[in-house]
């Protein structure tokens, strides 16, 4: 108790705390002492002074939260926009790491979490923080509730700008994944598509987490207009993972031609297609019995510079002569000759 003691005359101090509180503060348990402490800190307008505090007692903040006396403090929105940018100069900005933490937590767990919930993890964000893992969940239940009042995902955004805030992309980019996060994909698709409407142009970050969910649960069809919306209405180049993870998605679901038009289409636009994605379809046609689609895919493959593995090589040309395809086989066998590559399977996968 000596050490608490200690540690709350040091704040109380430099903010002309009178010794009669200090003495009421250190009557009561840590958490309920730094919560008055936070208080009188708030209070004296030293907001600078918050993320030591926090570090120092960080024992005593697990609960209650250290900002819950804000639920009855007038002008709210005031006090945690110059709490917001307070911590802005503070060095290094680790630092700030716990006050964004509780005060983000406890906005998202109020009567009304949005739009200063959206302030205070842009500004987290911006500061290099990660939020905790917990505010996935209360992001995304506060955001929900939102919306069934009837209001628009827009509409939401720009209730930031009531606060001198404007929305941006790494913020909506955390709410879609938070979404993504607790299987409101249909959601997270809502936030993608109105978020340009608040000023805020989906990245490649916007579209990759999307696209992503959609493959983890199979959604095809969806995740291939995203695709296609990416390249022709938005102009951007998608990422090789998520080209992959559509190739994966499409091989599971055994889809195959829809994989090798998905290929034919990125390359018609020229956007680029990896040797993962065109190992993986090849493995498609091959596993659905494709066996032509899949020697004319290995010679495309090749033309881009990239080599099948060897066991890839083998079972392809296998497959083409035992279905009596002799032309494509040789001229596929032809083509591997040319390149100077091994074709004895028992030279090992390892080869190119």
């Amino acid at each position: 108790m000596a050490i608490v003691s200690a540690k709350l005359c040091r704040y109380l101090l430099p903010l002309n705390c009178c010794l009669v509180k200090y003495h009421s503060i250190n009557s009561i348990a840590p958490s309920h002492a730094l919560q008055e402490t936070v208080k009188n800190a708030v209070e004296a307008k030293a907001y600078q002074d918050i993320p030591d505090l926090l570090i120092s007692f960080e024992q005593a903040c697990q609960n209650p939260n250290p900002f819950s006396f804000l639920s009855t403090f007038p002008h709210r929105m005031q006090v945690v926009d110059e709490m917001l940018q307070s911590f802005i100069p503070i060095r290094p900005h680790s630092r700030a790491q716990a006050a964004y933490a509780y005060l983000l937590s406890f906005t998202l767990q109020s009567s009304n979490p949005l739009p200063l919930g959206l302030v205070i993890l842009q500004r987290t964000l911006r500061s290099g923080c990660v939020p905790v893992a917990q505010t996935r969940l209360l992001l995304s239940s506060a955001w929900l509730d939102c919306r069934k009042e009837s209001r628009s995902v827009s509409d939401i955004l720009f209730e930031m700008q009531s606060i001198g805030y404007n929305p941006d992309c790494s913020t909506c980019n955390y709410l879609i994944s938070s979404l993504c996060a607790v299987d409101q994909l249909d959601e997270a698709v809502k936030v993608l598509k109105g978020m340009s409407k608040a000023g805020c142009v989906p990245d490649l970050e916007s579209f990759d987490t999307v696209v992503g969910a959609m493959c983890t649960v199979r959604k095809t069809s969806e995740a291939l207009d995203m695709i296609q919306k990416m390249v022709e209405k938005v102009g951007l180049t998608p990422r090789q993972g998520t080209i992959v993870k559509v190739a994966s998605a499409l091989r599971a679901n055994k889809e195959i031609w829809r994989a090798v038009e998905l290929i034919e289409f990125l390359e018609r636009k020229d956007y680029p297609v990896g040797f993962e994605s065109y190992d993986l379809v090849v493995k498609g046609c091959l596993d659905s019995g494709e066996n032509i689609l899949a020697g004319k895919l290995v010679m495309g493959m090749t033309e881009k510079g990239f080599v099948p593995y060897i066991r890839t090589r083998h079972k392809v040309v296998e497959r083409l002569a035992g279905a009596g395809e002799w032309k494509l086989a040789n001229a596929v066998r032809q083509r591997f000759s040319e390149l100077r590559v091994d074709f004895d399977i028992r030279s090992g996968e390892n080869n190119p």
